[in-house]
């Protein structure tokens, strides 16, 4: 207002400058002319005729140079010297020459020189309806808060129109709306003044803003027109509360979900603005600062996010309900409250629990057919399908559960016999597994342990029981034990030890024998002689101390063993008061080679105890006489010379072939006869010798013919035996009770013209000795040789 105020007052000093300097040239000037011309008039239109409205003629105009005195290098007019005329120089622009002012009123000097004459001009430029009215700004924003009452008043910027007068802004108009009216104010040079006034009360909620046009018209026919739009705000007070955009809250929330998991996001709405209308989030004044909530579940203040902050476990609650507070943040906020229900889903998160509720620590190894060993209860903190579990025993054992009326009770019972002996322990896993998806599942094992009945007799670990003693042994010392083996166990395998004493003829042997009860050391009460017996039999009885007590017996073979115990005995020579000595006469013409005699010897020993050699352990003439250390035949060596004394003596050493050899002496007395005194009786003992042995030689070969027969069937019948016995059948080999066991051994050697064949340890069964003989050698005749001896010695 001020500044409009500082322009109407230069103007009107321009003006009044104007006037005094038209005074002051009223003296010089003669006259003045007015013309008027529309603005916008093209260039070169016609003003009007200044030589004319003078009275000056053309030639004048000319002589004296008339012309228009202007400062300005682009006049807006200009006069032609030739006949005066007043033309339009440029296109006028009223409201740029005459800026705000009612009357546009040009003002020109014109001159004619010699003498010097000044004439005013002054042309009115006529105004037209070239510009339309135009807002200070097309576009404005107005904030009015909704509490404000109606009648309130907001005046707004005025359209401005540079045409004057009635080409002005005359008149506005407000577009049409329930909460606003308009009001125009006319202020004289400052033009007219809108208005806008309330009418009716905003409500943001309803409509946060409004937009007006405010149209400005001049005075034209037709009327220009401004507009300006006006967009009024309307500021917001806090009069509604947060609503929830649902009534009920609820949702499901599977057990075990992570923490972080945003559980459900409640939203509120405000229809406020800014802090009135921004919504925060926290738990209701219900909730205590100790509730569990708090530990479990937080929440996002601005977003209303309800978050996990711990293990939701289902077997501790299975519903939450959570009450939800929505405040603004106005200087006096308004809160509302929601419930949100949390249903928990339970998970397959436990696994089933087995529990022995009762058990037998051992059950008896006959028990009946589903007799009870232990009650197992098991359980699962899950529901549904989750806690339905199923029981069942991995191994194959002789047990089974069987489920009771009430549910998730089972009895392990027997479902087959159980033998202690076969498996004294059942390690008994049983497996339970729920119904869930993925389903989970527990063990346990409950070992039952199998208690003895006794029902396994004692058991030999052979039978029969062999064994071999060497004749001698000492009374009182061990030879050897029977074991056996009861497959029960404590009382019921506590075995107990005795000899079978009966009637028969092993009674007497076996009365020999004592037994140790406990370990079944057998012991002999004497010392065997093995040249008295040679192999005997007896039973032992195992017995359990079980109740009732079970036994067993087994048959013992017994074979004596001979040891090197019996000295040689010399059968010949024998003399009269039984020394070992003998005198034998022999021609002095005799050939070498002649057989002067032969010692004969007997050792009650068999085998290589009994095996005897002979040896030449003192001899007057060793080149003369030669002895056989297999037959023990004296034979001469050369002939007898003159020279040659006539009586010899010859002893003897006989020895066995025991490892501790036994030994005995034979002496002779061989006596050279001179021949004619010895031819006869030579020749007569020679031919008895050769009778005498020939006799022998027969009925040895019978006695070995038969000997080897039975010894052979012997042999078949004993391989026969023991190849179709059974174990539990005692052996009944051995009938002949002489016999020792021992197989023969021969060795076939030549001595001089003889062949002689050595049979150990001893020939056969029975076998007996041929007096003239050493026990052991069996002559027979060699068919290759005209005397036809050859003996085999045992």
């Amino acid at each position: 207002m001020e500044q409009r105020g500082r322009e109407s007052r230069r103007g009107r000093q321009r003006w009044f400058v104007f006037l005094v300097a038209l005074l002051l040239l009223c003296s010089v000037a003669s006259a003045q002319i007015r013309y008027s011309v529309p603005e916008e008039a093209k260039e070169g239109t016609v003003v009007g005729n200044i030589a004319k409205d003078l009275g000056l003629d053309k030639n004048t105009l000319k002589e004296r140079r008339y012309r228009i005195v202007s400062g300005s290098t682009d006049p807006l007019f200009h006069v032609n010297q030739n006949d005066g005329i007043l033309y339009v120089n440029r296109k006028i622009d009223r409201e740029e020459v005459c800026e705000r002012s009612s009357a546009c009123l040009i003002s020109l000097k014109t001159v004619l020189e010699t003498p010097l004459e000044i004439h005013y001009v002054e042309v009115e430029v006529l105004d037209i309806n070239d510009h339309s009215p135009t807002f200070p700004e097309t576009e404005k924003m107005l904030e009015i808060s909704e509490s404000a009452l109606p009648g309130a008043r907001f005046q707004v910027p005025a359209a401005r129109d540079p045409d004057g007068d009635q080409f002005s802004v005359q008149q506005y108009r407000l577009s049409n709306n329930e909460h606003f009216r308009l009001e125009v104010k006319d202020k004289g040079e400052d033009g007219k003044i809108p208005t806008l006034v309330l009418q009716k009360a905003l409500d943001r909620e309803a409509m946060g803003s409004h937009s007006l046009v405010l149209t400005a018209l001049d005075g034209g026919k037709p009327p220009k027109s401004g507009k300006m739009n006006i967009r009024v705000d309307v500021l917001d007070v806090n009069d509604n509360t947060p609503i929830f955009t649902k009534d009920v809250y609820s949702v499901l929330l599977n057990e075990n979900v992570p923490v972080g998991t945003t559980v459900i996001q409640v939203n509120a709405t405000d229809l406020d603005d800014g802090p009135n209308g921004e919504v925060v989030y926290s738990f209701g004044n219900s909730v205590g600062l100790n509730n569990r909530l708090f530990k479990l579940f937080e929440i996002n203040q601005s977003t209303g996010e309800i978050i996990v902050k711990e293990l939701i476990d289902y077997e501790q609650k299975d519903r939450y309900a959570i009450e939800i507070q929505a405040s603004d943040k106005g200087l006096a906020p308004l809160t509302t409250e929601k419930s949100v229900i949390i249903k928990i889903v339970d998970m397959n998160d436990n696994p089933p629990e087995i529990e022995v509720t009762s058990f037998s620590d051992a059950i008896s190894e006959n028990a009946r057919h589903g007799t009870t060993v232990a009650l197992i209860s098991v359980s699962d903190l899950d529901s549904g399908l989750n806690g339905k579990v199923i029981c069942s025993i991995r191994e194959d054992v002789p047990f089974a559960l069987s489920q009771s009326l009430k549910d998730n009770m089972y009895s392990l019972i027997t479902k087959s016999p159980l033998d202690r002996e076969e498996q004294s322990q059942y390690d008994v896993t049983i497996i339970a597994k729920d119904a869930g998806k993925p389903s989970l599942s527990s063990e346990k094992t409950v070992t039952v342990i199998v208690s003895d009945v006794n029902d396994n007799v004692p058991e030999f670990s052979m039978n029969p029981y062999t064994f071999y003693i060497t004749e001698n042994n000492a009374p009182g010392a061990s030879l050897f034990s029977v074991r056996a083996a009861d497959r029960d166990e404590h009382d019921n395998a506590r075995i107990s030890y005795s000899i079978v004493r009966d009637g028969t003829d092993n009674y007497k042997l076996a009365s020999l024998l004592n037994i140790n009860s406990e370990n079944g050391n057998i012991m002999a009460l004497k010392g065997f002689d093995f040249e008295t017996f040679k192999t005997f039999q007896f039973q032992v009885v195992a017995t359990d101390s079980g109740t009732p007590s079970l036994s067993s017996n087994v048959t013992v073979n017994v074979f004596i063993l001979d040891q090197n115990d019996n000295a040689p005995v010399i059968l010949y020579p024998v003399s009269a008061n039984g020394t070992a000595e003998g005198v034998e006469e022999i021609h002095r013409n005799v050939n070498p080679g002649h057989l002067v005699t032969k010692v004969r010897a007997y050792d009650a020993d068999i085998g290589y105890n009994g095996w005897l050699l002979y040896s030449l352990q003192e001899v007057t003439d060793h080149i003369l006489f030669g002895l056989d250390r297999y037959t023990g035949q004296i034979r001469t060596l050369r002939s007898f010379t003159e020279t040659d004394e006539a009586e010899h003596k010859l002893v003897i050493l006989v020895k066995d072939n025991g490892n501790v050899s036994l030994s005995a002496t034979a002496t002779v007395i061989v006596k050279v006869m001179e021949p004619k005194e010895a031819f006869a009786a030579s020749d007569v003992k020679s031919a008895v010798n050769e009778d005498e042995e020939n006799s022998v030689v027969f009925y040895l070969i019978i006695t070995l013919g038969s000997v080897s027969v039975l010894f052979i069937i012997s042999i078949i019948v004993l391989v026969i035996m023991q190849c179709s016995k059974s174990t539990d059948y005692p052996s009944k080999y051995l009938k002949e009770t002489n016999y020792d066991g021992t197989l023969c051994h021969s060795i076939q050697y030549r001595s001089g013209d003889r062949r002689y064949m050595l049979v150990g340890p001893r020939m056969s069964i029975g076998s007996t000795i041929v007096p003239g003989s050493n026990g052991n050698t069996l002559v027979v005749s060699d068919r290759r040789r005209a005397s036809g001896e050859v003996r085999y010695t045992l």
